[in-house]
């Protein structure tokens, strides 16, 4: 998620609040004050339950450990040469007596610029306080001269590995981000003001919810991104109207009701993402790319995947695949009478489709019209940020602890997912929740964000070796179902979209990812990032996308040089492509059949499932 960053700020600045000057009232702090330490012991209480049941049991983490390895090798360099140490230490010691010295020359009344400015990006440091009290501009510059300091270390350290220097600027963005001055209340000028000002009744407040998000998460923090209040699947979200008409253990297939007297004769099957619900492609009805797609005329199938427990933990890749989408295609055969149908992939559930894809033709069997692959990845050799927790060590830790729960507990990966941009993920909230005292606004995509799913443990260890560890997919080395992939037997169409922030699937691995399939591919590139760069209705009039004609550009910069931009959303633009491929038009299909009778409304029982 960023644009999810982005978007989130955006909703914090709307979060209403109290900040009136008020007389401080010293009886009244005080009893803020017991207050607020008394929710801090529910708080204490409520981490401490599962673990006096044994409901949870405390290890050390694996990042612990791995964090531990990679810094040894970082500080292994610089302190084996005791010349290279002593500069080190000499470096740091004079940008901090230049600070000091900075700080007293400015106490007397001189004019001094700093030593060091914030990114004006950098919203952590946006209050004015923070350059015109000379308190706040000190710790401020002291932490940003450290931090520059702590990314030097890595930066400059000679002979580390590409994988091992991108574990230690993540660790070290880590622990910079967690110790920021703005994470705490008395270092915090903004967090300060609001204590007295509310006489403390901001953190009376965090404390209670701090002890809620406990007990929600039974046990760990899980912070709240958004107010669940008037977001409800099937209710607020989810709400375009269809059936579910199919299920099994994997998933239930929802066909949706149309909404125009005539629909295109191809059928649209969608495949999700499992490691998140499907409802992200049908949020409010304004943002709902299902409902969009139904007002265009097309016939809409989506899956949607079961949040798995210990007892499916032993489903593969192939169970998804056969269960899922080659299951799927079998229902909308015969509900529709069509045999070959338009196909939709987002994220991991692209790769699923892909896979698919091969399989299909490797097998000989035509059932896909068209694939639309959305942030997806078929190559890894140029996968974001989540690579940074892929390597041999790390997947065995985790399938070790996946054997032993059958799943991948969803707060873990939703976890991995917030600490690639922790600043607007974690600490704003933190910030804003515990120490403000304000609770987040409404808003249905950090709803979705904190709506975690798990993941069945055999299926999970197969995708992170297959594809991000050894990258068999795109060299013809992936084998499901006893069958061996090779993505240049999918001949059918393809419109490849790619977000141009995204840190998840980048735009970079998305095109060179496009050169593997055989047949003629479209690459469009969105603006925005993984999520606000797919869910873009043209209403909104948000964001770009660009087009190129020559497809067989490998090299991102390349590929912008003669790319034509396009204002708005690029979803008229992919429905004029699936025209294109086949625009016959038939009357529109009624839900379900005799054979597949409507088994629940959409969006059907397995998505309202929480971990």
């Amino acid at each position: 998620m960023t644009e999810v960053a982005t978007d989130a700020k955006a909703a914090n600045d709307k979060i209403s609040g109290d900040t009136s000057a008020k007389p401080f009232n010293p009886e009244a702090f005080a009893l803020n004050m017991a207050k607020a330490m008394e929710n801090g012991g529910k708080a204490l209480a409520a981490y401490l339950q599962p673990r006096q049941t044994g409901e949870t049991v405390d290890k050390p983490p694996n990042e612990l450990t791995e964090l531990i390895k990679t810094f040894s090798i970082v500080a292994n360099y610089w302190l084996s040469d005791d010349k290279r140490a002593a500069e080190l230490q000499m470096k740091l010691g004079k940008a901090y007596l230049d600070l000091w010295g900075s700080a007293m020359r400015r106490m007397v009344g001189e004019a001094t610029s700093p030593a060091i400015e914030a990114p004006p990006r950098d919203k952590r440091f946006s209050d004015p306080e923070w350059k015109s009290n000379q308190f706040f501009d000190f710790v401020m510059q002291a932490y940003l001269l450290t931090t520059q300091w702590a990314h030097d270390l890595v930066k400059n350290a000679e002979g580390l590995d590409p994988h091992t220097r991108k574990k230690a600027e993540f660790y070290v963005q880590q622990i910079t981000n967690a110790m920021a001055p703005s994470n705490f209340v008395l270092t915090n000028p903004e967090v300060l003001r609001e204590t007295v000002m509310s006489n403390g009744s901001n953190l009376m407040r965090g404390m209670t919810m701090l002890a809620e998000d406990i007990e929600a998460g039974h046990g760990s923090i899980r912070i709240r991104q958004s107010d669940p209040k008037n977001l409800e699947v099937g209710v607020n979200m989810a709400t375009t109207p269809g059936k579910v008409i199919f299920q099994n253990e994997v998933m239930q297939l929802i066909q949706y009701q149309p909404a125009t007297e005539n629909v295109l004769r191809t059928p649209l099957l969608i495949v999700p993402p499992w490691i998140n619900k499907f409802y992200i492609l049908d949020l409010k009805p304004e943002k709902s790319f299902i409902k969009w797609a139904v007002d265009q005329g097309v016939s809409v199938f989506v899956i949607s995947w079961v949040n798995p427990d210990k007892r499916l933990g032993t489903k593969t890749f192939d169970d998804y695949m056969k269960e899922g989408p080659l299951t799927a295609m079998d229902v909308i055969e015969k509900v529709t009478g069509e045999m070959t149908m338009h196909t939709i992939g987002y994220c991991v559930g692209g790769t699923l489709l892909a896979s698919t894809l091969a399989w299909l033709a490797e097998k000989r069997r035509v059932r896909v019209a068209s694939a639309t692959f959305l942030a997806a990845q078929v190559d890894f050799t140029h996968a974001g940020d989540l690579m940074v927790f892929v390597d041999e060590d790390q997947i065995s830790a985790l399938e070790k602890d996946m054997q032993a729960a059958g799943v991948l507990e969803g707060s873990k990966m939703a976890m991995a997912f917030n600490m690639l941009r922790s600043n607007d993920l974690i600490w704003s909230y933190v910030v804003n929740n515990y120490l403000k005292g304000k609770p987040p606004s409404a808003f249905d995509l950090l709803h979705w964000n904190s709506d975690a799913t798990r993941m069945p443990a055999a299926n999970h260890s197969f995708y992170l070796r297959n594809c991000y560890l050894e990258n068999k997919l795109s060299t013809g080395n992936m084998i499901l179902d006893n069958t061996r992939l090779d993505l240049s037997k999918v001949k059918v169409p393809v419109y490849n979209l790619a977000t141009r922030e995204d840190h998840i699937a980048p735009a970079q691995s998305v095109l060179y990812g496009s050169q593997f399939f055989g047949g003629p591919v479209k690459y469009v590139l969105s603006g925005s990032g993984h999520i606000a760069g797919v869910v873009n209705p043209p209403a909104s009039g948000k964001y770009q996308y660009w087009t190129n004609d020559n497809a067989h550009v490998t090299d991102l910069a390349d590929w912008m040089k003669t790319a034509q931009e396009h204002a708005g959303s690029w979803w008229p633009n992919w429905r004029e492509w699936l025209a294109g491929i086949d625009g016959e038009e038939v009357p529109a299909r009624h839900v379900g059949t005799d054979a597949f009778p409507a088994l629940e409304d959409a969006p059907g029982s397995y998505v309202r499932v929480r971990a």
